[in-house]
């Protein structure tokens, strides 16, 4: 996993305390608990009984959700505790699930392929297979539909999310991913260029300004499986939380997702749960004034109301039987209802 330098690592930590410190004068109080994954078993024959057996031991670790997606923030750890892709194969089922592996976004789907081969296979999942979709008629291919609509579990991988919608977008394969989550629960996941095309409006690109700007940001048409949002991934890694919030200028009406290298939101019916070694931030411009109408391209922005959310890793929020979030600020509520709604 790639390191980050310490002095770089200090200034990370302090702007998450002052997003913590930001969301505490708003009033927002959460009521957090650690969600720890239960270990998996690695050996061959030490899972559950059954694939069915699997999956409701999956779906009930996941909130009671009958279907996850999972969005992260890319780098995750492949080598030695390996939490976020622990997660995924957890939600997909257990070592036993059938896991499809999409490389479409990346230039270097082999060497990609290679590495979470064996990662999976150190998890202990032996039904792991790459589907490499190199064109748009691969992508239409009915042999390529079956693949998914069999899958416990479907993961894109990282690369670049203009080329993974090149491929994918409008294919048969995306609608059999839709299908697939809505009739079969199966787990649909996402890193970094994968999480953004999870998107309905999907970051397709832009640079990461020092404050917010008009027009800094590059919005395409994502995959649509998380259409209430827009998902940013290597967020503090990268310094993007002004990318984001010009993505927001533009379209107050949807969710600003952050994720940070190492770390997946993962959401399903049951609420949300925050994995891995960083944490998620979500900004909420739905209640936001801001200058965008009246700024000139590449000038910066004021934002006035605009609801910033830092969780964690390990916090849950659940929600409670009649659909409302067991959480204190009504805000996040509210946001932690717009990602439900998805699923």
């Amino acid at each position: 996993m790639k390191r980050v330098p310490r002095a770089f690592g200090r200034l990370l930590q302090r702007r998450r305390e002052l997003l913590l410190g930001m969301a505490a004068l708003g009033g927002v109080a959460l009521q957090a608990r650690q969600a720890r994954a239960a270990a998996l078993p690695t050996r061959p024959g030490a899972g559950p009984a059954s694939r069915d057996e699997a999956r409701r031991r999956g779906a009930a670790a996941a909130a009671g959700s009958t279907a996850v997606l999972m969005a992260r923030g890319g780098n995750e750890d492949r080598r030695d505790e390996m939490a976020v892709l622990r997660r995924f194969v957890q939600a997909c089922g257990g070592p036993q699930a059938r896991i499809v592996v999409l490389t479409a976004a990346s230039a270097v789907p082999q060497i990609l392929w290679a590495g979470y081969e064996r990662a999976f296979a150190a998890l202990g999942v032996a039904g792991c297979v790459e589907m490499a979709l190199g064109s748009r008629e691969d992508a239409d291919s009915p042999a390529a539909v079956r693949e998914i609509l069999a899958a416990d579990g479907v993961f894109m991988t990282g690369g670049d999310q203009r080329r993974l919608l090149s491929v994918l977008g409008g294919s048969a394969v995306a609608e059999a991913m839709r299908r697939a989550r809505a009739q079969r629960g199966t787990c649909v996941a996402g890193t970094s260029a994968g999480a953004a095309a999870l998107s309905g409006r999907m970051l397709a690109g832009g640079r990461a300004p020092l404050l917010p700007e008009k027009d800094v940001v590059l919005l395409d048409a994502g995959l649509d499986l998380l259409p209430g949002a827009i998902v940013d991934q290597h967020f503090s890694e990268r310094r993007r939380l002004a990318r984001l919030m010009s993505a927001m200028a533009q379209h107050p009406e949807l969710l600003g997702v952050g994720i940070d290298e190492d770390t997946a939101l993962v959401v399903g019916r049951g609420g949300i749960e925050v994995v891995g070694s960083g944490a998620v931030t979500l900004l909420d411009g739905r209640h936001m004034g801001s200058s965008v109408k009246q700024a000139q391209p590449g000038e910066r922005l004021t934002l006035a109301g605009l609801r910033i959310h830092v969780l964690q890793s390990g916090q849950r929020l659940e929600l409670a039987p009649g659909g409302t979030a067991t959480v204190a600020a009504p805000g996040l509520q509210e946001a932690v209802e717009l990602l439900v709604r998805a699923v």
